[in-house]
């Protein structure tokens, strides 16, 4: 404690922050978490899974095979800790097995919006090392991190120099060399917005160091006289011969696609399968039931059986355009065509049951990743689970599973939601358009604010707060920031204080509710319906993340300086 206090008196004063003791923090019991979505409610045929694979805000998928498991990272952007690395035996039942970015030391976020930090991820195994190759938008640019074992610990970034631009990977040639691929700016001036270019390089491994020539293997798109846009999250893989080059196409929404070059050599020249793309959505009626959208960046993998596979990001719509969950992992199976694969055929809606590899195991339940469940959290583990997340890299350990075992100690900050540092707030992403999230804590001291949060960016948010008026009341309250401007009052009460009191966020849809429970025998108490959920839906508030849900605390006895 006297460690904690030392950091919060610095950061205040760091801050322009009138110095004041560390306000008293305030703990929860528990966390649920329940989903109930249409989409999951068929029965679940033997022999077949569910999509997404990772429901909620799991973008940017790649994925790969080694020592008889598959194992696959997403794109974390300022969220810490950051690239989840999940591990599977047969591609549909998935658990999280760590982070590699862990420590605090590792990278900094402070001052970039949510969407900034690691974009787009790509995972490889040689040689009994496993890399994982990315880039920290804004904030270092494109870096390798290694490790034996893939729970980690991974090392420390080892940086490319000379790289620009974004989503990298590796592809690894029988012949003992190492190419680096990514997105740039093309070689000449862009004639058109969004026009982009593929890049590779060889690399010298050892030293983490580009070597010779860089060289641009497709300029703007598989079709350049309709200047496509945005090429990116390259990946080579080889077969019978060919070099195959997938790329995604047309952006992260609802033009996004995936398509395949192939060459007889690595360097090219690569030309574009004509029956491109091999995957997108674009080409379905928006008013067909419970859209799929935004599919692509793809990655592919073969399995033990000799069939390939592709782990893809979508997203799942409300309302034709809304999405809550942000982009998701969805999985199918790759289709061979005459030389060429093929992930689903123009037409086809991405299906929310499909068969199961052959090798599938254990039951057909793939909660928590996907489908409809309740979780509870009872925080009485030495460490919070893998699935919380903080709002980029906290400077001192406000949150405590040690300090009162059996609850989750929250140490307000000063920090509100709208900040650019990182504020007291722990998430878990919002898996479903119907769900409810609840959770029961103490009063807070006077001089604090604290209860859910619904985060989609620090612009973008809902907060249903407690705050101590006395010792015999409390006054629940709603506020949001929807965009610009101030945050917005939306309803309050004043009601007798409980010891503990219990707090509830409901969804469905564009549709929120926001509800207390005093524990005086009322049960729950509703403090405001049909509420916008849009406010939380990433097509509104931009970028490329989907919603959090979960505990937040702040110290308002702080003047701090904007």
């Amino acid at each position: 404690m006297r460690l904690l206090l030392a950091t919060v008196l610095l950061l205040s004063a760091a801050l322009g922050v009138q110095a004041a003791t560390p306000a008293a923090p305030v703990y929860f019991d528990w966390f649920e978490y329940a989903g109930n979505d249409a989409a999951f409610e068929p029965p679940l045929p033997a022999g077949h899974y569910r999509n997404p694979i990772l429901a909620g805000f799991h973008a940017d998928p790649s994925i790969t095979r080694a020592n008889g498991k598959f194992y696959l990272v997403n794109s974390s952007f300022t969220y810490f800790p950051g690239i989840p690395v999940f591990e599977s035996v047969d591609l549909v039942h998935w658990k999280q097995i760590g982070n590699v970015i862990d420590r605090p030391s590792q990278l900094d976020f402070d001052g970039l919006s949510v969407s900034r930090g690691i974009f787009a991820p790509a995972i490889s195994f040689h040689d009994g090392v496993f890399y994982v190759v990315t880039t920290a938008v804004d904030s270092g640019g494109n870096f390798i991190a290694t490790a034996r074992d893939p729970a980690g610990p991974w090392s420390d970034p080892h940086w490319l120099p000379g790289i620009e631009g974004i989503d990298p990977s590796l592809f690894f040639d029988e012949e003992g060399k190492v190419y680096l691929l990514n997105n740039d700016v093309p070689p000449g001036p862009p004639r058109y917005e969004g026009h982009r270019a593929i890049w590779m390089q060889q690399l010298d491994l050892a030293a983490f160091k580009p070597v010779g020539p860089r060289k641009v293997l497709i300029d703007g798109g598989v079709e350049p006289a309709k200047n496509p846009i945005w090429i990116e999250g390259p990946h080579i893989y080889k077969r019978d011969g060919w070099y195959y080059l997938s790329d995604a196409e047309g952006g992260t929404g609802p033009q996004h696609s995936q398509v395949v070059l192939r060459s007889r050599e690595a360097w090219g020249p690569y030309v574009p399968y004509a029956g491109n793309p091999t995957l997108t959505q674009r080409d379905l009626p928006d008013d067909r039931p419970l859209p799929i959208t935004n599919a692509g960046h793809a990655d592919l993998v073969e399995g033990p059986d000799g069939s390939w596979w592709a782990v893809f990001l979508a997203s799942r719509n409300y309302d034709t355009r809304h999405y809550n969950t942000g982009r998701e992992t969805y999985l199918l199976p790759v289709e061979w065509r005459d030389g060429w694969p093929v992930i689903l055929p123009a037409g086809q809606t991405i299906p929310y049951v499909a068969k199961a590899p052959s090798w599938m195991q254990g039951a057909s339940t793939q909660a928590p990743s996907t489908g409809n469940f309740l979780e509870r959290n009872e925080f009485d583990t030495p460490a919070l689970d893998n699935d919380w997340l903080r709002v980029r890299v906290p400077k001192q350990p406000w949150a405590d599973l040690r300090e009162r075992p059996g609850s989750l100690a929250v140490h307000p900050l000063p920090e509100d939601l709208d900040t650019l540092r990182n504020p007291a707030f722990l998430g878990r992403r919002q898996q479903h358009l119907r769900f409810e999230a609840s959770t029961e804590m103490t009063q807070p001291a006077e001089g604090v604010a604290a209860g859910l949060a619904a985060f989609q960016s620090e612009a973008y948010w809902y907060f249903l707060g407690v705050r101590s008026v006395g010792e015999d009341r409390v006054v629940i309250f709603l506020e949001a920031r929807d965009g610009g401007g101030a945050t917005k009052p939306l309803a309050s009460r004043e009601v007798a204080a409980a010891a503990p009191l219990r707090l509830q966020i409901k969804g469905d849809g564009g549709r929120y509710a926001f509800a207390f429970d005093t524990r005086d025998g009322q049960g729950w108490q509703t403090l405001a319906d049909d509420v916008d959920g849009t406010v939380l839906s990433t097509d509104r508030a931009g970028g490329f993340v989907g919603a959090l849900l979960g505990p937040f605390a702040r110290d308002e006895r702080a003047l701090r300086s904007k």
